[in-house]
């Protein structure tokens, strides 16, 4: 007999991974956005999206390989590859389509990825659609990544995937050494900048910046985050952008974005390479909101970075945990499989420019009060 909807449903419910949309926040303390600048209502960034939207149109009307291409693409793509060092690149309407159509179009059936086993779903779904055989390593062990690399086959294109910052995790992946296996063993290193991007780095553009990676590489750079607006660039050696628009399916055959919103792109890398002040705040208030969580007696993991994840285990404890918090003026999600592996469930506190340590002291002391 056919399984039911209703049925699944109901599955889902049982195991405590049912997800729902949670409506208004209600003035309820954000942490759990990636708004990690406060760009998405900065002033500056509204009134030159509002001059944009007096000249340009309200949408780009097709795909840009058929009616929908538009100078204002070319500016922001231009000033994007400035920003990464790149020799050019490629916007899409969003990360996950980004990294699902790169890698779709770069790696095929006869070629090898790498990735880490904790990369983010938008990577792993882009690497099942390219066909290509996949070799999974333990996160962050470039020991058995460089025993995979001599291992494997040598027919056939090679990619490194990882992520710089990890979304759950809140580690930061040895970029360098990363480049250098990439280099040693002929392969080409795709790292996602998502959570990096506006954030690290001297000018702010990354993780890469600020490890000094030099090597050719390719990096996916969301602008849904730390830059407050939508969309994606990918960045790169200018042959992989140009077989991108002959090959990456989500590129191809999706309505470009609006016009609008590419100007605004352009004046959000202006504002994050000029605000050096701003994200060395975040990343100062990120070391205190973790020694404040931790000496609260939270097991906080990661690293010097914005993103704080709390072990709970189970996924019922980690729902009843943000309940509480919820009741208690706090706003932090969930973080349930499959997004994370099983009996890892986590609270995902993030920090952003929004809060300050007064208003984190009292969200680690209702944390306690729920966990400890």
């Amino acid at each position: 007999m056919r399984r039911s909807f209703s049925s699944e449903l109901d599955a889902l419910r049982a195991k405590h991974l049912y997800r729902s949309l949670p409506g208004p926040n209600d003035g309820l303390v954000d942490l759990c956005s990636n708004d990690y600048l406060g760009l998405s209502d900065h002033p500056g960034l509204r009134k030159s999206l509002s001059k944009a939207l007096e000249r340009l149109p309200l949408g780009s009307t097709g795909s840009r390989l058929v009616r929908g291409d538009h100078p204002a693409f070319r500016a922001a793509e231009e000033r994007f590859a400035r920003f990464k060092g790149a020799q050019a690149a490629l916007l899409f309407s969003s990360g996950y389509l980004a990294n699902l159509g790169l890698l779709q179009a770069l790696a095929g059936p006869r070629d090898t990825v790498f990735s880490d086993e904790l990369n983010h779903a938008s990577l792993i779904d882009g690497m099942r659609l390219s066909g290509a055989d996949k070799i999974v390593y333990p996160h962050l062990d470039l020991a058995a990544l460089e025993r995979a690399l001599k291992k494997a086959p040598k027919s056939g294109r090679r990619l490194i995937v990882t992520e710089s910052l990890f979304s759950m995790e809140g580690d930061i992946a040895p970029l360098v050494r990363l480049a250098e296996l990439a280099e040693e063993h002929g392969a080409l290193l795709i790292v996602d900048e998502a959570h990096a991007v506006g954030v690290y780095g001297p000018r702010g553009s990354g993780l890469l910046e600020e490890q000094g990676v030099r090597s050719p590489v390719v990096s996916v750079n969301t602008c849904g985050k730390a830059l407050g607006l939508a969309g994606a660039a990918v960045c790169g050696p200018r042959e992989v952008i140009d077989l991108l628009v002959n090959r990456s399916r989500s590129f191809i055959f999706s309505t470009a974005m609006p016009p609008f919103l590419a100007e605004g792109l352009v004046a959000a890398v202006d504002l994050v390479e000029r605000a050096k002040g701003m994200r060395e705040k975040l990343l100062s208030l990120s070391l205190e909101a973790r020694s404040i969580l931790s000496k609260a007696g939270l097991p906080v993991k990661g690293e010097r970075s914005q993103i704080l994840p709390i072990l709970v285990g189970s996924s019922r404890a980690a729902l009843g945990a943000a309940q509480a918090l919820r009741s208690a003026g706090f706003d932090a999600r969930a973080i349930r499989p499959p997004t994370v592996p099983e009996g890892t469930a986590r609270l995902r506190v993030t920090v952003t420019l929004r809060l300050d340590a007064k208003t984190i002291e009292k969200a680690a002391s209702a944390l306690r009060r729920v966990l400890v």
